[in-house]
């Protein structure tokens, strides 16, 4: 078996991004404007993306598989979520309409013993960090995805 990636999350890059704007936003919000409904939008952008930043670190990594290779965990703003192979009723790409193109999402319906309702976890490459389809090939590659016979059309 390749050496294949085991955890993924929003890249530290683009969270250090989002923290530096969102304190440089802070900073010309307070010191440079004298607007104040100009003080007031900018702030408002600078919390924005604080928060964005301070939620990608907390939610780290956003998705890992287990490493006893009997399943996966999310991470999630609350809690960790592990979940075993034998919950993962379905793994696939799906391909949402997106700014005039088609962007793939990794979506992953997990049903607990005794519950008739599935959960369904969605992750773009915002949250993965790499191309939804990388994932879903290296979940794959270790057993992850149930057999579904309609996936050749999703991707």
């Amino acid at each position: 078996m390749q050496n294949l990636p085991t955890s993924w999350s929003t890249p530290t890059a683009a969270l250090t991004a989002t923290g530096v704007g969102g304190v440089a936003m802070a900073v010309a919000a307070l010191a440079v404007t004298t607007d104040p409904a100009g003080r007031f939008l900018i702030g408002l952008a600078a919390l924005g993306l604080l928060v964005v930043t301070a939620l990608g670190l907390r939610q780290r990594p956003r998705l890992a598989i287990r490493d006893d290779n009997g399943g996966v965990v999310f991470q999630r703003l609350g809690s960790r979520l592990e979940v075993p192979r034998s919950e993962l009723s379905r793994v696939r790409i799906v391909r949402y309409p997106r700014l005039g193109r088609r962007v793939p999402m990794l979506e992953i319906d997990v049903r607990p013993p005794g519950s008739d309702d599935d959960r369904l976890l969605v992750f773009g490459r915002w949250d993965l960090g790499t191309d939804p389809t990388n994932v879903f090939d290296a979940l794959n590659a270790r057993g992850l995805v149930p057999p579904d016979p309609h996936r050749a059309s999703d991707r």
